[in-house]
């Protein structure tokens, strides 16, 4: 850990701002200014077993449980932070909001069974394009702040598909089936999984993948997203 006064001074030349009002950071403070961070549109969604985004699964996959962090608005400061975090290079956005969402987790008493955190994974081409994987900087953060352990390497996707921003609930749906598969099948075995995406609109993406998982013997799946896009 850096020494406050070394902090003070790698300020001076590299501001710490806040990424959603732009106001400087103080030295306690982490990505948000703690105004910003409690404003921040929570779902609160974790605390209730049935809730909007587990009920976008209904009939479709067996999950054990659901639940979204934040709610995401066209304009709004979620989808700011999410673009920062996806087309910016802002990993750290990423990793400070899934310790946060981690931490209401822990709260909750429908996710105190789970194993091991799994991200959605890209294909390796879009990966290698960006950099990195979202969902893997959301997933650390999870891991964190949840104190279990991510496998970013065992669920793979083996499929490169175009964009899902601007497809049809039924288009969404066809262009992630079956392009997800299971490296090893064993290590997933007899586990509960919290399988972790970005944001969720019509859950197409988390179908595919937690049905691949659920093929493997005695896997249970719940999932979380950092934001829920209703409709």
């Amino acid at each position: 850990m850096l020494l406050p006064w070394i902090n003070d001074v790698l300020n001076l030349f590299f501001p710490r701002n806040c990424q959603v009002c732009g106001h400087p950071l103080h030295r306690q403070e982490e990505v948000l200014c703690l105004m910003c961070q409690a404003r921040l549109p929570k779902t609160g969604f974790e605390q209730h077993e049935d809730n909007p985004v587990s009920e976008v699964f209904w009939g479709r996959v067996n999950l054990k449980s659901v639940t979204s962090f934040m709610f995401f608005s066209k304009g709004g400061n979620v989808q700011h932070l999410i673009h920062l975090l996806k087309y910016r290079n802002r990993k750290d956005t990423g990793v400070y909001l899934g310790k946060l969402f981690g931490f209401a987790l822990k709260e909750s008493p429908f996710f105190q069974t789970i194993d091991l955190i799994v991200p959605v994974p890209l294909h390796p081409k879009k990966e290698r394009f960006r950099g990195y994987n979202q969902s893997d900087c959301i997933a650390t953060g999870l891991g964190q702040s949840m104190e279990k352990p991510v496998e970013k390497d065992n669920l793979v996707r083996v499929v490169h598909t175009t964009s899902q921003t601007k497809k049809s609930r039924y288009d969404r749906w066809k262009n992630v089936k079956g392009i997800f598969t299971v490296v090893n099948p064993e290590a997933f075995r007899n586990k509960h999984i919290l399988l972790v995406d970005d944001v969720l609109t019509t859950g197409a993406t988390l179908e595919a993948c937690a049905t691949i998982l659920l093929d493997i013997d005695n896997v249970k799946v719940s999932a979380a997203t950092l934001a829920y896009s209703p409709g």
